[in-house]
């Protein structure tokens, strides 16, 4: 099999996380030319066309949820980092993918599998002088020798929990080690941060960290995947943790478990955003009798009419009140408390040419002292 082939046959079986948007790029008018591109958005806003992809998907690991498990019988694909990295160039000089995140089945242990992976974007920064964008994947089982040097050559690294704690994850995967091998790379992640300079980086700085949460497939509680969140914000500074709901593949042990819904993932979303951006704790939150999210409507909206009994003058709150109300953002409030520099925010008329939802803002906001007409009061 060429490797063109190879690469779409690993494309094609890989589940692509939900913050990207994926495109099927055809290159020649044969199907199985056909890779996948997805569109991520870099912190600067500025979008990127990525690559996402495996070094091999062969695994020596047995989690029970995974369609690359090695009790599993589906064709597969290798590549040595050097045939990869011809590869992922010829697409980058072709205006095809600038960007590339790269991951791996585990194969003779993970720190074997590390050095592939650190041998690839060795080989794309130092042989092809390759600058733009390297999202590398932190194996299980590595080493913190090897997470620093994932860390000189990559704009992220990410390690994927999973699971929230040790007794989800011995159900997703049984054989991985959840302090030492999943959290303890994210330690040192953060470590290198703090204790290294920046500057021996690539680029002049250290890559940010993300993780990735398997959702609903073995009883986790949103409260659980939260207070996880929380941690992971406040003391290992990761840019983003992801939700991924789970989808049962056949032919894994979890063929059978019926998928989880895409409203639960959007609301964990929305949760994670609160307590990364807007000054929410865990304990802000509203959780059902089962400790999950409601799903009629998002926890923002919730709190607020559980807590807002009394309306917030515009031109008077604080930053951290405003990002409290509904339609209200990290942005809204920055254009608000400009605004209020110059003059009085009288209506909602001006806040609406702000670019604020306030549909939902209304029933929480005084103009000026005044109501906004036809104010809505909601309760639960």
């Amino acid at each position: 099999m060429d490797a063109l082939s190879r690469l779409n046959l690993l494309m094609s079986q890989m589940h692509l996380e939900p913050a990207e948007d994926i495109d099927c790029l055809r290159l020649s008018r044969k199907k199985e030319d056909s890779i996948y591109i997805g569109t991520a958005t870099q912190p600067n806003g500025t979008k990127i066309k990525l690559l996402k992809t495996l070094l091999t998907s062969v695994c020596e690991r047995n989690c029970n949820y995974c369609p690359f498990r090695a009790n599993r019988d589906f064709p597969r694909a290798t590549f040595a980092p050097d045939e990869f990295a011809r590869v992922f160039m010829s697409l980058y000089n072709t205006n095809i993918a600038n960007g590339i995140f790269l991951s791996s089945g585990v194969i003779n242990g993970g720190m074997s599998t590390q050095d592939r992976i650190i041998a690839t974007a060795e080989i794309l920064r130092k042989k092809n002088k390759f600058r733009g964008y390297i999202h590398l994947k932190i194996m299980p089982g590595a080493e913190k020798s090897q997470v620093e040097e994932a860390m000189l050559l990559a704009n992220r690294v990410s390690v994927n929990l999973e699971a929230p704690n040790q007794d989800r994850l011995s159900r997703l995967a049984p054989h991985k080690n959840y302090l030492e091998e999943l959290l303890q790379p994210l330690k040192w992640i953060e470590e290198v941060r703090n204790n290294k300079p920046g500057h021996r980086a690539w680029n002049g700085y250290w890559p940010s960290s993300v993780t990735q949460f398997v959702v609903g497939a073995v009883d986790d509680t949103d409260l659980e995947l939260l207070s996880t969140t929380q941690f992971l914000y406040h003391r290992l500074n990761l840019k983003r943790t992801y939700y991924s709901a789970f989808s049962p593949i056949i032919d894994t042990p979890f063929e059978n478990i019926a998928p989880t819904s895409p409203i639960r993932e959007k609301r964990l979303y929305e949760a994670s955003f609160l307590i990364r951006d807007y000054g929410y704790e865990v304990e802000d939150l509203e959780f059902d009798k089962s400790g999950n999210l409601p799903l009629y409507a998002d926890p923002k909206l919730i709190w607020a009419q559980k807590n807002l009994v009394e309306p917030i003058e515009i031109n008077k709150a604080e930053s951290s009140q405003l990002l409290r109300i509904p339609g209200i953002g990290k942005k809204s409030v920055e254009i608000i408390l400009a605004a209020r520099r110059i003059s009085l925010i009288r209506d909602l008329g001006e806040l609406r040419h702000m670019g604020i939802n306030i549909n939902r803002a209304a029933p929480y906001v005084l103009c000026n002292g005044k109501y906004p007409p036809r104010q809505l009061a909601f309760k639960i």
